[in-house]
């Protein structure tokens, strides 16, 4: 068996999660944290900052500067909570939900097409496997926190 290291090592390149952005649409180039966070936004109702912060593992301040390149890239809209206005709710625009959809669609078309060399009994394998694999990530000690 080949090494579990080199083979996450391999499968983030492949994935281009080492890239700087992940793609253009619009005019805009979008990095690969603003596409976690319009997913993380577009796949809960109006989740608060620190809700979608936490999601994604990422600190609070770090996320605050990311959601400010979102709201003047007009894909973002942050309002005060009704019912605590220290809270903050965060929501796609119009232009946000276009391109979360436009992100969504060219990559549902990548993993059609790398699951097309697969049979069908391939692709539930790798599929159960990579949820067992996130499962045992959650219940990690490790998982989640840098490393160092």
């Amino acid at each position: 068996m080949n090494n579990p290291r080199e083979l996450l090592q391999i499968l983030a390149r492949q994935f281009g999660l080492l890239n700087k952005n992940c793609c253009e649409i619009s005019g805009l180039d979008i990095s690969l944290i603003h596409s976690h966070i319009l997913y993380e936004i577009g796949r809960q109702n109006l989740p608060s900052m620190q809700k979608v912060a936490e999601t994604l593992g990422v600190d609070i301040t770090t996320f605050s500067r990311q959601i400010q390149s979102l709201i003047r890239m007009n894909l973002v809209k942050k309002s005060a909570s009704p019912e605590d206005g220290r809270v903050y709710l965060l929501s796609l625009t119009t232009e946000g939900k276009f391109v979360a959809g436009s992100i969504e669609k060219m990559m549902n078309d990548y993993l059609d097409e790398v699951f097309s060399f697969m049979n069908e009994f391939e692709k539930d394998t790798v599929l159960r496997s990579i949820q067992l694999l996130n499962t045992s990530m959650q219940k990690s000690k490790m998982c989640c926190t840098p490393m160092g």
